[in-house]
């Protein structure tokens, strides 16, 4: 059976917006750390500006569409965690790397979960969603301006966050399951490729 126009695009269609968004972020930097500045505007663009915290958003939204909305809400409670632990000076040993690794893992709850048929128990979800955000939420905390430009910094580094994540989340949910896994397995691969950066930073 010859396959029409129509279902041929339909099908190409998740590679393709899968390739422009490898691209899109092949443009960026890996890491967009360092002591940040500024107020409202600076915070809502700090979190997409590195590689790494913007893939993280994306499989959050991506594991809370797949298996349960609820783990936005985990989601949100490792952020308020992890960024009051690091703007109080807390941070943990090779922690670019974990969070590179907190986006892989993200990725393959979402894989397992395809996998498998059944999504794992939502206590297990939520606590790795919630810690993979706890980590880069904390190193966002290191990164925080001090004074005045505080509370506005960090309300537009939430708004950023939540504008990536419920985006995400409210898109996939609107398509086909394999989008997301096709996205997931994307996310897995680029977690594992930011991975070599931080890496290769610790062996010199």
């Amino acid at each position: 059976m010859i396959s029409s126009p129509t279902s041929a695009s339909r099908s190409l269609a998740p590679i393709l917006c899968l390739s422009a968004l490898a691209i899109v972020l092949a443009g960026q930097p890996a890491q967009a750390h360092g002591i940040a500045h500024g107020g409202l505007s600076s915070g809502f663009l700090h979190p997409l500006l590195g590689t790494d915290h913007l893939l993280l958003l994306i499989g959050v939204g991506a594991a809370a569409s797949y298996i349960s909305g609820q783990l936005l809400l985990w989601a949100l409670a490792g952020a308020i965690g992890g960024g009051i632990f690091g703007a109080m000076g807390g941070g943990l040993p090779a922690a670019e790397v974990i969070a590179a690794l907190a986006i892989s893992a993200v990725a393959v709850l979402v894989l397992r979960s395809h996998r498998s048929g059944a999504a794992p128990a939502l206590g297990f979800c939520g606590t790795l969603i919630a810690g993979a955000v706890a980590v880069h939420a904390m190193l966002h905390g290191q990164e925080a301006p001090a004074g005045m430009a505080a509370a506005s910094w960090w309300l537009g580094a939430f708004a950023g966050s939540l504008l990536v994540s419920g985006g995400t989340y409210l898109v996939l949910r609107r398509l086909p399951a394999h989008w997301t896994t096709k996205l997931a397995l994307l996310l897995a691969l680029f977690g594992g490729f930011l991975v070599l950066g931080p890496i290769g930073l610790l062996a010199r």
